[in-house]
């Protein structure tokens, strides 16, 4: 058995925890690309 599998802090699955992170990330750089966009379309 692996040493590091004895004492573990999470037992949930990583697929969700890296689904979180990317829908997290993926949804800040859309934020701010619909913010600048709205910039240049109301400077015009």
């Amino acid at each position: 058995m692996n040493v590091f599998e004895k004492e573990v802090q999470s037992k949930r699955n990583d697929a969700v925890d890296s689904a979180v992170g990317f829908i997290v990330s993926f949804g800040f750089f859309a934020t701010m690309f619909i913010i600048a966009t709205l910039i240049e379309f109301f400077g015009r």
